[in-house]
Formats: structure tokens, sequence, C-alpha cells
């Protein structure tokens, strides 16, 4: 491969080469294999109704965990006002609000496109500017007006950098220039694109894709963001998206060890490659592979923990033992949640014969239910599934979140 001599490699697309493992250790080989096989399997003993409904809580956590990367600590309530349209009155506040919301929304997208089987192509530009665009479409100015190298401007959503006013530093490093990004994307979707891959190779891709991507920083902000939805995009893509009911960004954020561990190691993958050894490219063939596999040991982390909340019998004895602490709560409440659990949804009519109830008393002890946010329906009239408020997530879904 030819790599360019050392005066032009940056600014040549070349210069995110090694893109791609080409040979991998048996340790990544059996993550990813362990990491395939744990997937296919959460969540598969739940109604699809009930996934769904998860699946909406995870967004939240998500984004939750996606801020938290970005040194924002917006809390799953606060989250939840914004989806309501309910905003802060503190302008900072309002901001990470409305972000949050973008995410969700943004993520619910994905997830629906990769439900319809209509996902593109997760590497393709025109998919990461859209990315980019729908997470900024609301934003108002103040959010978009960016300090650069050399003067303030408006940031376009969806837009490449493409100015020298655009050019940045993250920390030590220097991205691109912004008159090479397109070209550079152009490349990394060369490199990335799943139709030319196995499954293998794909799951292996969604870590590099990650770092390459961060590190070409094609946007003036909201990179990281952006990173973090394409890598669930890539998960979905690649068979091991559980249907969204596990979530890259908490496992960025909590790391192996630290919650130092993402910034380490994402730091450590930018490393020049160190010697004939090191491969044939511009960055660290050795370091790809070590944050290669830390990255899939982090995903096959929070695929296993969320297997454990999302187990049908864990969760069905929760959900009684939060009807039991309930002061609002009669114990019959537990029946109707279990019967949504095992079948996803019930028509309002049975919960007589789901409680053992007179009539009139079980409508009660249904509407209590409903008023607690842990069933929910499209209409008034329409059956009940089961949901998952956020005033619930401490007792439902301990560890979920650091504590407050």
């Amino acid at each position: 491969m030819n790599t360019g001599s050392a005066k032009d490699m940056p600014e040549n697309p070349n210069r995110i080469e090694p893109a791609r493992l080409e040979e991998v250790s048996e340790a990544i080989a059996d993550i990813v294999a362990e990491l395939s096989a744990t997937s296919a399997v959460l969540g598969s003993a739940l109604h699809p109704t009930t996934a769904a409904n998860l699946a909406a809580l995870v967004r939240i956590m998500n984004t939750y965990y996606s801020n938290l990367i970005e040194g924002h600590d917006t809390r799953p309530r606060d989250i939840e006002r914004a989806l309501a349209g309910n905003l802060d009155q503190d302008r900072g506040r309002r901001n990470l609000q409305l972000e949050a919301a973008a995410h969700v929304r943004v993520q619910a997208e994905i997830d629906r496109m990769a439900a319809e089987d209509s996902l593109p192509e997760p590497a393709s530009p025109e998919f990461i500017c859209w990315i980019h665009r729908e997470f900024y479409r609301d934003a108002p100015d103040e959010m978009l007006r960016i300090q650069g190298a050399n003067a303030e401007f408006l940031m376009e959503p969806g837009e490449w950098r493409k100015m020298p006013q655009h050019d940045v530093a993250v920390g030590r490093h220097i991205p691109p220039s912004s008159e090479r990004v397109a070209d550079f994307m152009k490349h990394f979707e060369t490199r990335y694109r799943f139709v030319d891959m196995g499954k293998a190779a794909q799951i292996m891709a969604i870590a590099a894709a990650h770092h390459r991507l961060n590190y070409i920083h094609p946007f003036p902000d909201g990179n990281g963001r952006v990173s973090r939805l394409v890598s669930h995009a890539m998960a979905l893509k690649a068979g091991i998206g559980a249907h969204g009911l596990w979530s890259v960004s908490r496992g960025l954020a909590r790391g192996l060890e630290s919650h130092g561990d993402y910034r380490r190691m994402m730091d450590y993958a930018d490393m020049p490659r160190q010697g004939d050894l090191d491969g044939r490219g511009n960055l660290s063939k050795r370091a790809l592979a070590e944050f290669t596999l830390w990255f899939l040991k982090a995903c096959l982390d929070q695929v296993i923990f969320m297997s454990s909340m999302f187990d049908l019998d864990n969760l069905g004895r929760r959900l009684r033992l939060y009807v039991e602490r309930s002061d609002r709560l009669k114990p019959e409440a537990a029946r109707l949640l279990q019967e949504a659990l095992n079948r996803g949804q019930f028509d309002r009519g049975e919960a007589p014969r789901i409680t053992g109830l007179p009539e009139r008393t079980a409508r009660r002890v249904l509407n209590d239910v409903i008023t607690e946010g842990l069933l929910g329906s499209a209409t008034p009239k329409t059956p009940v599934s089961i949901r998952f408020p956020t005033a619930a997530m401490e007792a439902l879904f301990p560890r979920l979140y650091p504590e407050p």
C-alpha cells in the first residue's frame, strides 16, 4: 500500500491507515464470537412490544451516557421532560435538554430504519451527514455558534468542515485540514462499508471506524455524538444491536477499569506507527488492535449487563417488588404488570379476569398503574402495554445509572 511520503501524509487520506485489522489475535476473535452469540440472546424471551418499550428506555440511557462523555450530567428525568417539550428556563440547561431530545429522536429513527431493514450503509458520507443534520435540526443559533481557529462562525448542520476557520486542534491531535475532509470521508466510506465485509469483519470495524471518524473530526462540532450514533447504527447493521437493547455509550462512558478509559484509549489509538514491526500504515497497528479489543470488551460488558437487567424472570420479580413497596398501588397491580410482560399487551376489559377483582375495583387498580406510568397505550381505549418511566428506573433497573 502506498501511504505517501512523510511530507504529504497529513493531507493524504491514507493517513487513517491502517483502517482495519487484516490479521486478528485470538483474543479479538474470541470477543467477536462471544459478542455475536450473547447479543443474539439478549431480549429474545421478551415480547416484541415489551422489547420495543425497553428500547425506548435504552435510548434515554444512551443519551444520558453520551452527554456524560461530553461532560454534561443531564439526568434521565430532564431528558424525559425535554422529550415532552417541558424545557428548563435556564438557557444552559435548556440547551442540554435540546441536545438530549435530539439524540433520542435521531436514535429512534435509526432504530426504526433497522427494524424495517432500511438502514443505509452507516459509513456512507450521506448517512453521517444526515445524523449531524438531524441532530442539530432544531438547534438555536447559540448552539451552532463555534469559536474557530481565527474567527467565530455559525456551524451548518450536516456540512463538513470546509473553510480555514473550521480547522481545530483536539487536545494534542491535529485533524486533517478542512479542505481535505471530503476526501478523507470518501476514503473512510471505502474502508468501512459493510457490503464488502463478513460479519466478523463488520463487528471489528465498528471499533476502528469509531476511532477513525473522530480522528478525521469531519464537523466543526458534534463529532463525538455523531460517532456514537454511527457506532450504534453499525452495531444494528452488523446484527449485534439486539434491537436497541444495549448501549455503546454506557460502555464507553464507564470503561472497563475506570471512567477515564475511553479518553485514554482514544488518545492511544492516535499513536503513529512505531517502527517496521508495527504495520505498514501511518498509524500504529498495535494501538488499533488494542483499542479494538478494549472497545469490543466494553460492548460485551454492556450486553451481559443488560441481559441481566432484561431477563424475563428477574424483571418480573423487580416489578412485583416495586408494587409491594408502593403505597399507591394495590397488590393486584402486580398481576396486571406480569400479564403485560408475558403477553406484550392486553385489553383494558381483561383487568377483572387478570386481577380477580370486581369490575369497578379492577378498573381503579388498572387506572392507578397507568397513572404510575407502568402501563400505557396509544389512546385511552386501546390495549395497554408495559412502560418504564424514569421515576421507576432506580427500583426496576438498579445500577443502570451512577448514584445521584
